[in-house]
């Protein structure tokens, strides 16, 4: 097989994390970046294995802050080939850019490392990669970009764009607000009592860590996702407000009640793939045209099912094709009798 060929744009933290990741897979990777000391420190660390542009590139990633990105992938489709980004608001650059080989992205993953310098290649292993592919979608770049993710160790979890930006608002955006201000809490203390930040334990620095991330990238989302962002800042100062009364009258059955609530949310939540023996097939009969893919999955993260791989097979003049998606076993019956009830012939087959 010919060498796969992938370009990333944008070669800091996650664009350099991205080149480890693929060049771990065996792409070949070239990088560029605005500034090309960043390009040429990639290059240095092994993030990429050239600097400039590659015209025979099947993927792109485009991984720079949501702002400039709508530019930055347009121009990047104009070479053609499959491209991604990595943006944490989708709704405006999916908006911005109607292009069948357009895959919008959103990685749930960073560090508080900042630049290339802290790139990884495992960053993305075990973390979740969202996908907001729409109607006009390329079924064949979004299998595509689903199977690269996939292959970095991310679980891919397909949601409408809108969607996406509600959602991360809740578990991403304001958290990162909620840590800075409780830092910059903190630290003003720390002017009357010196020996506070001395005191801060495991605890308080894993709720405050992702405030150390880049300050800059947050500007641009902030604006693009105002309007999500304050409604879970006014929930939050809600939930707040009730919970200083509960301490403050000393409602101590009630305090237990919420505790125990939020251990048991927390240790519900997700938490790796099954063994092959546990996973299944559902396999669909499909319409062979643009979004009938986005449809399928998107409904899978509506029932809470991951799909762990994606197969496309179209079926030569005869106008539908044969979807595989591969999911928990225990869960591929739900998912089939959803996909029947949109109209889709769909069939379970264990994977082991």
């Amino acid at each position: 097989m010919s060498t796969r060929r992938a370009q990333v744009v944008g070669t800091g933290l996650i664009g350099g994390s991205v080149g480890l990741a693929l060049r771990a897979q065996g792409w070949h990777v070239t990088g560029q970046d605005l500034d090309a000391d960043r390009a040429a420190r990639a290059l240095e660390l092994g993030a990429v294995d050239a600097v400039g542009t590659d015209a025979a590139a099947g993927l792109t990633f485009v991984a720079v802050p949501v702002g400039p990105a709508p530019a930055l992938v347009r121009r990047a489709l104009e070479g053609g080939g499959v491209v991604t980004d990595v943006g944490s608001v989708k709704a405006p650059v999916v908006a911005a850019v109607d292009d069948p080989q357009f895959v919008g992205g959103h990685p749930m993953a960073g560090s508080e490392a900042l630049g290339v310098d802290g790139a990884r290649a495992d960053l993305f292993d075990g973390a979740t990669w969202v996908l907001t592919p729409t109607s006009t979608t390329d079924p064949q770049a979004q299998a595509l970009v689903h199977s690269v993710v996939r292959s970095f160790g991310a679980e891919v979890v397909t949601l409408d764009p809108a969607a996406h930006d509600r959602l991360v608002a809740t578990v991403s955006h304001v958290p990162h607000l909620t840590a800075a201000t409780l830092m910059q809490l903190a630290a003003g203390r720390a002017e009357e009592h010196a020996a506070l930040l001395q005191l801060a334990a495991g605890g308080f620095r894993d709720m405050t860590r992702i405030a150390a991330g880049d300050p800059g990238i947050w500007l641009d989302i902030c604006e693009d996702n105002r309007d999500a962002i304050l409604d879970v800042l006014d929930g939050l100062l809600v939930s707040l407000s009730d919970m200083r009364a509960v301490v403050a009258e000393g409602r101590r059955d009630e305090l237990r009640e919420r505790l125990r609530g939020a251990q048991a949310a927390r240790r519900n939540l997700p938490d790796g793939v099954p063994p092959a023996e546990e996973l299944a097939e559902v396999r669909v009969r499909i319409p062979d045209q643009p979004g009938e893919l986005a449809a399928a999955t998107t409904l899978a993260s509506e029932l809470s099912v991951n799909v762990y791989d994606i197969e496309v097979a179209h079926a030569a003049g005869a106008g539908m094709g044969n979807l595989i998606l591969v999911v928990d076993a225990r869960r591929a019956d739900d998912l089939a009798e959803a996909l029947a009830g949109r109209g889709c012939a769909a069939s379970v087959h264990p994977l082991a």
